[in-house]
Formats: C-alpha cells, structure tokens, sequence
C-alpha cells in the first residue's frame, strides 16, 4: 500500500526491524504488527550463525537484545534459538504473536512470515558488515533465495518484493554483480568522530584510524549513489538534515531515497516537503496516519 499526501507524493512505509517501537525487533511479534500495522514493507538485518545460517538480528553480539552473550558468528542457530530476544523490551505479547520461545526469526522464518501475509509486501534486507565471514554473506542470501524460487530480474519471490542493502560500498558492488541495481541501496551516515570515540572507547591512534576507514567507506558510498551504481539512496534522518542540497539532486536525478529513522513527527513533514518515496520508522501506522493527514510546517527546517 502505497500512501498519497496532499501533494500527491506516494511513500512507501518500511518498518525498521519490524514495528519495533512496540516489540523487541526482529522479533516475530515486531513484524506481525508491522502487517497488522499495514506497513508497505519491513526491513531486517542479517548476519551470519558458526553453522552459516541467516539470522535477523541487528547487533553483531548477543547481548543488547537477548539473554545470551558473545559473537553471533560464534553460535549455531539451534543455540540461538534457545535464547529469550523478546523479554528485554518489556512487552506484552498476544498469543495469536507466539510465544518467548518463538520470538527469535532466521531469514527463512521471517520470509515465511511475509509469504504467508495474503497481500503485496517488500522486504529490505540490510547485509551487515564487517562480518568474519566477509563477502560470502552476500552469496549466502542470494543463494538462498535461488533456492527459494526468487526471480532475480524481478526480485520477486511469490508476492514479496526483496530489496538489498548495506553500509559497505564492497558489499554494494558485489550485490551490483548479481542482482538488479534498483533492488540495491547504498546506505549512508555521516561519520562523527566524538561520538564513535565515546561509544567505541578507542584510544587516539585506533580512533584515527577508524575514522579515515568509516570517511572513506562514506565516500565510496556516495560515490556509488552519486553514479547511479547503487539504485537507492538510504540516508539516515540526521544525513538527510545535514545535506538536503545532496538529497535534493539525488530524487531530481531520478534516484529513489529511503530514509531511516522516521520516526519524530517533525522528520515525518521533512521527509514529505522534501518528496522522499521511501520512509524507514518504527512506528509504520503513526506515520502512515500522519502522512494520509493534511501537511503542517516541520519545526526542523533544513
């Protein structure tokens, strides 16, 4: 379902992990809610089990969103799926949504979902990175989808739209190697060194160096969008807010843009004044509601 404000302009609502604003992302109970909610689309993460299956999972560890700990890579998806990925969020979960124990999804089990839904849906699927297991993530999904009976010139599988995404212009050209470039989204976030110092706790030299490889990642990046390489844009809100001029050319040039995190009524009129198609939120029927709504002057001017 495709959403027309008074201009006109059509948005198509992902919700980001699910509708995460209610549920524990990723989580069965996040994405139901998010069909429930109407969403367009969800998108999801995907790193890599020891066992080399596909997992939804945002974090590289275990142990912001369950009640493991360690490296996803160091776990198989038997093990995972004994962990609790819901209980952290504090949710209530109906039961028609399953259970504790149900909560946690592979790729396999998310699609299933989504094949199930009874309507049009897409799926962005966002290759996490770095991965121990370098580019082979990229054949992973692909492969797997093969198998699935996904049409690559269409990227349809059945009645689900899948889309690609990452931060890694490596993992973008590779994706340009196999899939059609308008399923491919180069994502893009500006690089702040005072808060990768804080949050990253690295000291001088390391925090340097990390910060001429992320500058250097985010120029290819744009590089890849600015080329037409990369089909959509995906800029964060705060991206959006520092560069509109950038944004602007980019949808004038025909480049579609999905932004991320919509979620503050506020970035929600940025992202219809500025004629963004494509709005990644936690909360898909807040911003639908407001975006079938009449339109009012953001206080965030750009």
């Amino acid at each position: 379902m495709l959403v027309a404000d008074g201009m006109d302009m059509l948005h198509t609502i992902f919700a980001h992990r699910g509708a995460s604003y209610q549920f524990a992302e990723h989580t069965r109970a996040a994405y139901l809610q998010a069909l429930v909610e109407g969403a367009d689309g969800v998108e999801c993460d995907v790193h890599m089990t020891r066992d080399e299956q596909l997992v939804c999972i945002h974090d590289s560890t275990l142990d912001r969103t369950s009640n493991g700990t360690g490296d996803v890579a160091d776990h198989t998806l038997r093990e995972l799926r004994d962990l609790d990925f819901a209980s952290w969020k504090g949710s209530t979960i109906p039961p028609e949504f399953g259970g504790i124990a149900d909560q946690f999804l592979s790729l396999a089990d998310l699609l299933e979902l989504l094949l199930a839904a009874g309507r049009e849906v897409s799926l962005a699927i966002e290759l996490k990175h770095p991965s121990p297991f370098g580019l082979k993530l990229e054949e992973k999904v692909v492969v797997f989808l093969m198998k699935r009976g996904w049409d690559p010139e269409s990227s349809t599988l059945a009645n689900v739209s899948i889309s690609f995404m990452s931060f890694n212009p490596d993992s973008v050209k590779h994706l340009l190697e196999k899939v059609p470039s308008h399923t491919v989204c180069q994502l893009v976030s500006d690089v702040r060194p005072a808060e990768l110092r804080a949050e990253l706790h690295l000291g001088a030299l390391t925090a340097a160096a990390v910060i001429r490889l992320l500058r250097r990642a985010l120029n290819d990046g744009e590089q890849n969008i600015d080329s037409h390489a990369a089909g959509i844009a995906g800029p964060g809100v705060d991206y959006v807010t520092a560069h509109p001029a950038r944004v602007r050319r980019w949808i004038a040039e025909g480049i579609r843009i999905r932004v991320w995190t919509v979620d503050d009524p506020d970035d929600v009129e940025l992202m219809r004044e500025l004629g963004v198609q494509e709005i990644t939120t936690n909360r898909p029927a807040a911003v639908r509601a407001q975006l079938t709504g009449p339109a009012s002057t953001p206080r965030k001017r750009m």
